[in-house]
């Protein structure tokens, strides 16, 4: 099975173990279906998809406004089929975090599997309460003047950040400002990164 997390019920740990020995027993799993499932969430689909509408975003100014109008048709350049996403822009003078305080609703398909902490609910009851002294906290301090909005997903509807683009990246290509972007960023809790400087 897929890598363990803290904050997990032992309980239901045994279970889904359980459950999976079973199906493999059985042969209805194949024996390496979960850990391709996994690998497919965690570094194939997403965060991959996510970040590479982003870098796309980016460079083309079409495909941007697409991907903040119309995510659904912006999302199908990359083969994924996807109606319940909301793109927010993040500019200087707002900063988006997202956030799902009665669950864990988050766009899996576009941005792969969920941290651990998204799910906590410290997590989701600080992220309405104090959003800022949390940012600050995970690392990112948001100046007083930017104002901060939380979108809380749902059921119906999911969200994703579209970061601004770090400084200094102009003559930068969709695929360099690729590994500038993570996960993170497109939760709203960190900035992307700034490219490498010469080695």
């Amino acid at each position: 099975m897929g890598k363990s997390h803290p904050n997990v019920d032992p309980y239901v740990v045994s279970r889904v173990r359980a459950l999976e020995s079973l199906l493999l027993e059985k042969g209805v799993l194949p024996p390496d279906a979960v850990d391709r499932v996994i690998r497919r969430y965690e570094a194939d689909t997403g965060p991959m998809i996510g970040v590479r509408a982003v870098a796309r975003a980016w460079v083309d100014p079409a495909y941007r406004r697409l991907l903040l109008t119309d995510p659904t048709a912006a999302l199908s350049a990359f083969g994924v089929a996807y109606d319940m996403l909301v793109v927010v822009e993040n500019t200087p003078a707002v900063h988006n975090l997202v956030v799902c305080t009665l669950c864990s609703c988050y766009p899996w398909p576009v941005m792969g599997l969920p941290p651990v902490w998204y799910k906590m609910p410290a997590y989701r009851s600080r992220a309405v309460r104090e959003p800022r002294a949390l940012l600050a906290e995970l690392g990112l301090t948001v100046p007083a003047e930017r104002e901060i909005r939380v979108w809380d997903s749902s059921a119906e509807m999911r969200y994703m950040v579209l970061p601004m683009r770090p400084a200094a990246t102009e003559g930068l290509g969709e695929d360099a400002l690729v590994p500038l972007l993570t996960r993170d960023a497109l939760i709203g809790v960190a900035e992307p990164g700034s490219p490498a400087g010469p080695r």
